[in-house]
């Protein structure tokens, strides 16, 4: 027992030794052609270039390549640079946003990008944002968390293409650049016509396969959670019919139109428990001039039902009567069947070890989309949160917060200082 807790035990001490000389090694390659900054030596950390590592199936050389073009690619774009004073507009209505963390201390980051943003904001602006929400994601992150949830909102979208150009640039760029930091993206409430445009699309994209799109009309039985009041939607006159008229919804037992009335019979013993007249008095004729039984028939309260509503039975007394029984008589039994010596087919009884896809039947027969609707129900509470941007603030940390962040832990000890004196 001793000699197996000994061998595990130096198995994974070889095996972390490993992982330390692949990341001194790209470390190294790093270091070839100039040195790194202090800034560059502080992102690339061992846990950073674990990630590269993991990504590219722990190859040294391709983990150096993409780090190499990492660093490369936020410093022209200034993410050291990035605060919350760049994107005010954004940030109060609420375009991109850290909602929380889940039961695993994962940060929640929801985009609610407009239709009509990148008509007024290049694709470099977008990608900004993008950077900043995710920096201020992972500052909130705790040390033992690494990965992100996105939740791409795209009911504000009608253009299915508009909606994939956002969606495709800012999946390679966490992709490319935030290696093994997306856990699960979400697209909620998708254009008609993108299903169509994903699947060709997909195939080209590293982080496809953990991108599940889901509708929100998929969960409207559910509850909402901690009291939250969901988004407001979009009035449909389907479910948002003109209430009826008070004078006609306050009558029970009858209803009355411009020439017609519907009226409730309460007498148990008679055969329709409803009759149909007119409103007016004067009586009209229905139905053919000539009817050989009844004659012109008038709807009134003493003729007790419709010929509309009355069944054909009810129509043709005497042609029932008539033709109830046959003109031809039937041919009597000649012989006695006797039903014991017929052979049936039989039916195989199920048996307990009829077929092992029994034992896993449970989980064959659940759909995809009942997968993708189950994995979403831990973030819905996230998703009808209502957006707050003094909540969403708080999250940041100097210098991403810009001046508000960094002026205010002064003003507060300013405050507790003077309070003290009173």
């Amino acid at each position: 027992m001793g000699n197996k807790d000994h061998s595990s035990s130096s198995s994974v001490q070889s095996q972390s030794q490993i992982e330390k000389n692949r990341v001194e090694a790209v470390l190294q390659l790093l270091r070839k052609p100039n040195p790194l900054t202090l800034k560059q030596e502080k992102f690339c950390n061992e846990a950073c270039i674990a990630r590269f590592l993991k990504v590219k199936g722990d190859n040294v050389k391709k983990a150096a390549k993409q780090l190499r073009a990492c660093l490369s690619w936020r410093e022209n774009l200034g993410v050291d640079h990035l605060i919350a004073d760049e994107f005010s507009g954004e940030i109060a209505d609420g375009m991109a946003y850290v909602a929380g963390h889940d039961d695993r201390a994962r940060p929640v980051v929801i985009f609610r990008i407009k239709q009509d943003y990148l008509k007024f904001r290049s694709q470099k602006q977008f990608t900004r944002l993008l950077v900043f929400t995710l920096e201020v994601a992972i500052q909130t992150m705790a040390k033992s968390v690494e990965q992100l949830i996105v939740l791409f909102d795209a009911s504000f979208f009608r253009s299915a293409s508009g909606f994939m150009n956002i969606l495709v640039a800012a999946l390679k760029t966490i992709g490319e650049h935030y290696p093994g930091r997306l856990h699960k993206a979400f697209v909620i409430d998708p254009p008609s016509l993108f299903p169509y445009l994903w699947k060709g699309v997909k195939a080209f994209i590293e982080l496809s396969s953990i991108t599940t799109m889901v509708s929100s009309l998929d969960f409207d039985d559910f509850p909402d959670f901690n009291n939250f009041t969901p988004y407001p939607r979009a009035a449909s006159l389907r479910f948002n019919a003109p209430s009826v008229a008070p004078s006609r919804a306050a009558k029970v037992g009858a209803c009355a139109s411009s020439r017609f009335s519907f009226t409730v019979s309460h007498h148990f013993d008679s055969l329709k428990p409803w009759y149909l007249t007119l409103t007016d008095k004067p009586s009209f004729k229905v139905g053919p001039a000539s009817t050989p039984v009844l004659g012109p028939a008038l709807i009134s309260p003493v003729n007790a039902r419709s010929f509309s509503f009355a069944s054909p039975t009810a129509r043709n007394v005497n042609t029932l009567r008539k033709n109830f029984f046959p003109s031809t008589p039937l041919p009597q039994k000649t012989q006695v069947m006797d039903h014991s010596g017929v052979n049936h087919p039989r039916t195989p009884k199920p048996s307990f070890l009829h077929s092992p896809a029994l034992f896993f039947k449970k989980d064959c027969h659940i759909s995809k989309t009942e997968k993708c609707r189950e994995s979403f129900v831990p973030f819905l509470r996230f998703y009808r949160r209502p957006y707050d941007e003094m909540i969403y603030r708080s999250k940041m940390k100097p210098p991403l917060g810009g001046l508000i962040s960094i002026v205010s832990p002064q003003i507060r000890r300013r405050h507790m200082s003077v309070s003290q004196r009173f």
